[in-house]
Order: C-alpha cells, then structure tokens, then sequence
C-alpha cells in the first residue's frame, strides 16, 4: 500500500451484515481439473443455499475471464494474477455479507494458499472435485482437451500445465462415486455443522 492510498474504515461491518442476513459469510473455493464438475456443483449448491435464505454469489472462472480478467492469458504469471484477483473479490464479497462461491481451477497449491491468506483460513472452504483426468478428457464439456491435444491450446491443466490436488481439502467429492444431488448435500452438512450458523 502507498502512502498516499489510506485504508478507509466503515460503520457497517461484516458481522453487523452477517447479524442482518442471520448467517455468516464464507467463500467456498472449488478447486479441479477443467470437466471435473466444479461449476455443475457450484451452481446446484448456489441453488440449495438460495431455497434456504442464505444470501449467495458464485464467481466462475470463464465469467470473471469475460469482464474483469479479460486481458489475462494462461502464462503461469497470469494465472497467479487471475487468481489474486478473484481472491480479492471474494473476500470484499464476504465483506458484504455474502456466502461466495469459487469455481476455478485454481491449479497450483501455492495459488490457494494466497487465496486462502487474502481471504483469511477462518473464512475459507476449499472443496477438492476429485476426477480423474481420464474422465474429464471423454467429458471434455467444452472441447478444450482435444484442442490441447492437437496443441492449439497451450498451458492447458492436466495436459501441458500441472494440477497439484489440494493435500487437505476441507471437503473432497469424487464425482464418479456421487451424484451431483449426493454432492449438494453432503456439502451442506459440512457447512450447516461447520460454517453457516
């Protein structure tokens, strides 16, 4: 921070917000492969919370590469950068009131730990979408793996770029042994036992 940029202090804070909305603020960080289900289970938990009152807001990661992470490419720097922002945008999310959720790849295990830090590990969940590369690949939802199959597209995770699996995710869902019903809900177990009251 400069010395000409000062810090400004509101009246309203989080936990007045969270006092309003009768729930904390959080931000779920759903971390996998491309394909491996991550926004299928955001969106079906965003839903599932909604039903319940909680005020929610996803951030997806092709969404925020549309606006505010438009000029970013997927360089290794860029990627660290992509992900400082999102981290600052949940966390002002949370700020707000609101229960966030992350759907990014998010590959390197550094890059969620900074996350976790700008956001602070009290108010951080990460979820680990567990599938295999292989399943992915034959989803291939977006048709980005044959694309970085036939090289035209580089960096691509899981291809030509590293995923490292979180080693101790709040949460893990194997989705070919759940149903994204299965997964929903065992997500809202942890967070009602854990996070929500």
């Amino acid at each position: 921070m400069t010395e000409n940029i000062i810090k400004q202090d509101y009246q309203i804070t989080r936990s007045d917000r969270n006092q309003q909305n009768r729930h904390n603020s959080f931000v779920i960080w759903f971390t996998g492969l491309s394909g491996s289900g991550k926004s299928t289970i955001a969106n079906a938990l965003e839903i599932a919370l909604f039903q319940k009152n909680i005020r929610t807001y996803t951030l997806d990661g092709d969404n925020l590469r549309c606006g505010l992470n438009e000029g970013l490419s997927f360089s290794k720097e860029d990627r660290e950068e992509n992900n400082r922002r999102i981290a600052q945008v949940a966390k002002l999310f949370i700020d707000a009131g609101l229960v966030t959720i992350s759907a990014f790849i998010s590959p390197l295990r550094k890059e969620r730990e900074k996350a976790k830090k700008i956001i602070g590990k009290e108010h951080f969940v990460e979820i680990y979408v567990n599938t295999p590369l292989a399943v992915c690949e034959k989803r291939d939802v977006k048709g980005l793996y044959k694309k970085a199959r036939r090289g035209e597209v580089q960096n691509f995770t899981g291809i030509d770029s590293p995923y490292e699996a979180p080693e101790q995710a709040d949460l893990e869902i194997i989705t070919e042994q759940e149903t994204i019903e299965e997964s929903v809900k065992k997500i809202l177990q942890f967070l009602n036992k854990n996070y929500l009251n």
